[in-house]
């Protein structure tokens, strides 16, 4: 038998679909599939089933069946499977982000059953299934976009991420990703999160106060701005590393979507860990040894000595040209 697959995903415009493939007229999942969909623990499927067994919400043998399935060392071993209705009682009673859209879903199904007598999925009459051959082409061409595009490094990690077919702003889990891929590039390049890199590299002393770029180099002033962005201290080698890493990772996203493969969540959360591994380098686990708030009070501290001694010897465009014009003016006599 093939593996099922049922998905939950949010659309852009906030509602929530329910991609399912069936298999003999029924979609069957296993207690390990189940909670994959509804992001929870094996346990915690197997208590919902039992309590909806013992309350005679279902009939166990009615939705319960056995089928062979092949495990990684080539054998088949007989699997217990949960038809849909099981599926659909364990959403109603799951405590999970996923459990909350699969209830808004249902939720919205039934009503227009019971106001109109049938329900039909407008989308999927009109365009035929989400996932089909045009929605890999078009997602194929939005992560060539991305690659083209003058986002910064950490930016396109984040848009392949929003790439994800149960993508949602909203959940902790993207809230996380968000707030940990930038310092988990960083560490991964300089040993460093972006707090500590920003912290111990900047000096009023040194040239550039210890920037590498800078929003108006390389003749124009440092400004606040350019001092609370780790990026701006990197060095060239840093930086080479940091842009072969997000390269390998949007080769990966264009080989998935030419494969026709789909792609969650936290598979792009895994995936940026793997290549990192893959490249040898330190996993971050926490949030560093120095806050941010703490780095951007060092580097305006180092700025306001440093910024006396920039007015001092800057030469704008006006005085390179004035000291152009007295040169030659001096050469003529």
């Amino acid at each position: 038998m093939s593996m099922n697959q049922m998905t939950i995903y949010e659309t852009e415009d906030g509602k929530v679909r329910i991609e399912v493939l069936f298999e003999k007229e029924n979609v069957w999942l296993t207690q390990k599939l189940m909670s994959m969909l509804f992001e929870c623990s094996v346990d915690n499927i197997s208590l919902h089933l039992k309590n909806i067994f013992s309350e005679r919400e279902l009939d166990e043998k009615s939705v319960v069946e056995e089928f062979s399935i092949t495990a990684s060392d080539g054998k088949q071993y007989k699997t217990r499977h949960y038809s849909l209705e099981a599926i659909i009682a364990v959403g109603y009673r799951v405590n999970t982000a996923r459990g909350t859209q699969f209830r808004a879903w249902a939720t919205e199904r039934l009503k227009s059953y019971i106001l109109k007598g049938f329900a039909i999925d407008k989308d999927r009459f009109i365009k035929g299934s989400k996932f089909d051959a045009k929605y890999f082409d078009e997602l194929l061409e939005e992560i060539r976009e991305i690659r083209a595009s003058e986002r910064m490094v950490y930016q396109k990690i984040t848009d392949i991420y929003a790439t994800a077919i149960d993508y949602s702003p909203h959940t902790a889990e993207t809230e996380k990703f968000f707030a940990t891929v930038q310092n988990k590039l960083h560490f991964a390049i300089t040993g460093k999160t972006a707090a500590e890199i920003i912290a111990s590299r900047v000096n009023k002393d040194k040239p550039q106060m210890g920037l590498t770029s800078w929003r108006k180099a390389p003749k124009g002033k440092i400004l606040t701005s350019d001092i609370s962005i780790a990026k701006n201290y990197l060095q060239k080698e840093e930086i080479k590393k940091l842009n072969h890493i997000v390269d390998m990772y949007l080769d990966y996203a264009e080989f998935q979507a030419s494969k026709g493969r789909l792609m969650r969540m936290h598979n792009w959360a895994e995936k940026l860990d793997a290549f990192l591994k893959f490249n040898e380098q330190d996993i971050l686990h926490d949030k560093g040894k120095i806050s941010h708030e703490v780095a951007i009070a060092l580097a305006e501290e180092q700025y306001e000595s440093f910024r006396s001694a920039q007015d001092r010897t800057f030469e704008s465009d006006f005085d390179r040209e004035v000291k152009k014009f007295l040169t030659q003016k001096k050469n003529k006599k």
